[in-house]
């Protein structure tokens, strides 16, 4: 069964053309699109749409940046262990600390400025690391890129909670 980058003929790498992945998405879409089946067999149209969807799951995977880098490390036999490897660099584990204090005092004082400052210091940290992860699996060094990944999940949990809280500023002004 081809990978997600051979379904749409793109090199296998985290750096990614968008608009190429763009363009090989509609260009798979157009040839198994349920829609263009509509006269086949039963059989043809259950394979159709099973196409479809596996083309909006590789197409969903590698545009968000997050899932590529996890997929390329799986890809790559590498098991990120997401759910017994929870073991982080101290300092990063420190940072997460300070932000669930920072976050707690936000809320408890209904302090929008402060939840904002929070949410910007995540998306930089997060952008910061998706590059660093990006560079390390484009040089193939899967198991650090596979370390960043899970801070990546780490971080991504935590601006769920930020967001979480931006929406009870808006419920209870």
């Amino acid at each position: 069964m081809q990978n997600h980058f051979e379904l749409f003929q793109l090199p296998p790498q985290f750096a990614l053309d968008a608009s190429a992945l763009d363009a090989a998405f509609r260009d798979v879409q157009s040839r198994v699109h349920p829609d263009r089946f509509v006269n086949a067999t039963a059989a043809e149209k259950r394979v159709a749409m099973q196409w479809a969807t596996r083309a909006n799951e590789a197409y969903q995977t590698l545009k968000n940046p997050q899932r590529r880098a996890q997929y390329l490390c799986e890809l790559n036999g590498i098991d990120l262990q997401t759910e017994s490897n929870t073991a982080m660099p101290m300092a990063f584990l420190m940072q997460q600390m300070e932000w669930r204090e920072e976050l707690g005092e936000a809320r408890a004082g209904k302090d929008l400025d402060a939840l904002e400052a929070l949410d910007r210091q995540l998306r930089n940290e997060r952008k910061t690391l998706l590059e660093q992860v990006g560079a390390q699996l484009d040089a193939a060094d899967f198991t650090q890129a596979a370390q960043g990944v899970r801070a990546l999940m780490f971080l991504e949990k935590f601006g769920e909670s930020v967001a979480h809280s931006f929406t009870e500023f808006e419920e209870y002004p």
